[in-house]
């Protein structure tokens, strides 16, 4: 069982990747590290607008960064942070299989 104090620290981890530009970030980083300018090809946003999402993550612990000249580069921290999307994906494919068995009938 954890403690109370660990469900808060699990639960603003999960918060931190609560965006989907996030979580967009952090696939990208787990093919290895990237500069801002590469993670900015991803995008249709602002300079300033993934910075801050990168921020977040930065706060989390999940990405770490360096600077090379006038450069960012950032990767994760943790690598092992994306076993949790393989966990989502299971959730989301047996509830749409649960969904799909449904004999249900909506009017």
């Amino acid at each position: 069982m954890i403690t109370y104090k660990e469900a808060e620290i699990r639960s603003e981890v999960i918060k931190a990747m609560a965006h989907p530009v996030r979580l967009i970030v952090i696939e990208l980083l787990k093919e290895g590290e990237k500069s801002f300018s590469e993670l900015m090809e991803y995008f249709d946003i602002d300079k300033s607008t993934l910075s801050r999402h990168i921020s977040v993550l930065k706060v989390s612990g999940i990405v770490t960064s360096r600077k090379d000249g006038l450069e960012m580069f950032y990767h994760l921290q943790v690598p092992c942070i994306t076993n949790f999307f393989q966990c989502v994906t299971a959730v989301i494919e047996d509830k749409i299989k649960q969904h799909q068995s449904c004999v249900c009938h909506v009017d």
